[in-house]
């Protein structure tokens, strides 16, 4: 009876009273008188059961089944429907990735910028009710994908992201002003910008300290992570040997990035492995959790009546069995 509920589950334990009714039944038949008697019955063992005989016990069998029928329908069986009505106000996001060629550096598997993505796709993927955007930066910034709820079209954008789409550089400012620009009018509870840079600013018409105070202006707090190993890192270098691997220092300016996050109220974040960007993004879903109101509607539907009607069917069975098939010579 997969689906169906009870009211009043406990009355199964009626249930019980077959057993002795069972054995009331058995006795009655082991005590029957005979209608005729004879002196000697072993002939009658060679003799072939008429069909009556065979049957003579389904009146019982019928009754004990509308028993258990009876049984369950006044147990009150029903089905019921259940289903959540989620209603979300939600958080608007900003990805803000850094594709500078310095993310090619290999400290994260297979690369910096792979690394990034694969951890963000599996960030918006938790995040079924928060409308998400991409802004993409180096040495300018474009906004590869708007903020929305279609999360199969971000995270299909945001793997085509690539090294070398705009002019090389670090315009960490650009970047952050572009995401702000991309939420200000936005509707969420919450805006909200994840920057990730590997770098230094270094390009741009706009200090990171100047697009930190707008983005505070309009209410958006910043959390920004700094990515790559301490000292060195491994960098692919294009040789006519081939590819050479050259180990360059790794340089964040983590002052930047601690400014723009305590202006606007966020935090910053270091990643050293792909393990502790992963853990990193986990915190901030944890910070920014999404509000929501779920609402439960229940559709119950009685079950009772083809238990009653069945258990109905059998006790007329049993009385046309007596009657026709059982009937006695008067």
């Amino acid at each position: 009876m997969a689906g169906i509920e009870f009211t009043h589950p406990e009355l199964f334990l009626l249930l019980v009273l077959i057993a002795p009714m069972a054995a009331w039944y058995i006795f009655r038949q082991n005590r029957a008188r005979a209608a005729m008697k004879f002196s000697y019955a072993g002939v009658f063992n060679q003799l072939h059961k008429s069909f009556r005989v065979r049957l003579r016990h389904m009146p019982f069998i019928y009754r004990m089944l509308a028993f258990v029928l009876l049984t369950i329908a006044i147990a009150r069986p029903y089905s019921s429907n259940q289903w959540q009505e989620v209603t979300s106000e939600g958080i608007d996001i900003i990805l803000a990735l850094d594709i500078s060629s310095s993310m090619l550096a290999e400290d994260f598997k297979p690369n910096r910028l792979e690394a990034a993505k694969n951890i963000a796709v599996e960030f918006v993927q938790g995040r079924p009710h928060d409308r998400i955007g991409l802004v993409v930066f180096s040495g300018e910034t474009f906004t590869q994908c708007p903020v929305t709820t279609d999360h199969v079209v971000l995270q299909n954008l945001m793997r085509e992201v690539k090294i070398g789409m705009v002019e090389d550089g670090t315009a960490i400012g650009m970047g952050l002003a572009n995401s702000v620009n991309r939420l200000k009018n936005t509707s969420g509870t919450s805006r909200i910008v994840i920057l990730l840079t590997d770098g230094v600013n270094n390009r741009g018409a706009i200090a990171p300290q100047t697009a930190a105070e707008i983005a505070r202006e309009f209410g958006i707090r910043v959390y920004t992570i700094g990515v790559g190993s301490m000292g060195t890192a491994p960098f692919p270098v294009q040789t006519p040997y081939g590819t050479r691997y050259q180990q360059v220092p790794v340089e964040i300016d983590e002052d930047i990035l601690r400014e723009i996050a305590s202006v606007t109220n966020g935090s910053y974040f270091r990643a050293t492995d792909a393990q502790k960007l992963k853990e990193i993004y986990a915190e901030i879903e944890e910070m920014e959790k999404t509000k929501t109101e779920v609402k439960e509607f229940v559709k119950r539907k009685e079950l009772f009546l083809p238990f009653v009607l069945l258990a109905g069917l059998l006790v007329f069975i049993e009385i046309l069995f007596q009657t026709i098939v059982l009937r006695k010579i008067p």
